[in-house]
């Protein structure tokens, strides 16, 4: 199996060496394209305005600058056109991809590029605990578990146009209680905090925080798996048409 690996914390994150150990597990044909810097929050972007560079760093090993799906689309297009992935690998990510936080990341957006180029594609991110910060951010749970949650999936068959977006939470290892398939969670977009500062010039600036989870019946969400202590497992697709109101669109448009 060729495996692609990518990220949006940068060819040197912590995350994307968890990632490539995990990956080993798996395969030894593993081929490693990611940012040049961090590109966190990034989402779907591609550049378009700039050349995007490319950096060998060593056998099979590439830096690009530019996004996520940069990195993605030189992987397949250009470094293995001739010898494409049957899987991509995109994390592990330090931070949730929880909820909304899949249309803004670009962990998630380069699993989204991989699975639009035709190839599988997954997703991890490593939750963490407000008090971690920089480096120190733990990933124990996703060494642990990585490729017991890997290995069930990659035994499914895959429908094309998916994708999927793999959460460990913010506990040690011994203390996961699992694995849970659940849906795509939502925050109260009402409890969004903007945290206002002023820099010693005296000019203003903000830090966004995002609102609480939304609570669902029988805790059926990916916010409310990571909060419970297990592991989250959610398929998405690409298609992003809501079903339910194409037959009232198309009568309020009768006759036009």
């Amino acid at each position: 199996m060729r495996i692609l690996l990518t990220n949006d914390d940068g060819i040197h994150a912590p995350g994307l060496a968890v990632l490539e150990a995990i990956a080993r597990t798996i395969s030894d044909d593993i081929t490693v394209v990611a940012p040049a810097d961090e590109m966190s929050g990034a989402g779907h972007s591609l550049t378009l305005t700039r050349p995007v560079r490319l950096r060998k760093h060593g056998d099979k090993r590439f830096s690009v600058t530019g996004t996520p799906t940069d990195a993605v689309m030189m992987a397949v297009a250009e470094i293995m056109k001739d010898s494409p992935p049957d899987l991509v690998l995109s994390g592990v990510n330090r931070g949730a991809n929880l909820g909304e936080d899949v249309t803004y990341s670009g962990t998630v957006s380069a699993a989204m590029e991989g699975a639009l180029a035709g190839f599988r594609s997954i997703a991890l991110s490593q939750v963490y605990a407000k008090e971690a910060m920089g480096d120190a951010v733990p990933f124990a749970a996703a060494e642990a578990w990585g490729t017991r949650v890997l290995a069930p999936l990659l035994a499914t068959p895959w429908t094309p146009g998916t994708l999927t977006n793999i959460n460990f939470p913010a506990v040690p290892a011994d203390q996961v209680r699992g694995v849970r398939v659940v849906g795509q969670g939502i925050r109260d977009y009402g409890r969004l905090r903007i945290i206002k500062g002023t820099d010693p010039r005296g000019y203003n600036y903000y830090w966004f925080g995002l609102g609480g989870a939304v609570p669902t019946p029988k805790h059926d969400t990916d916010l409310e798996a990571i909060a419970d202590g297990f592991i989250s497992v959610t398929p998405l697709h690409l298609d992003l048409t809501h079903g339910p109101s194409i037959a009232s669109l198309r009568t309020a448009y009768q006759g036009i």
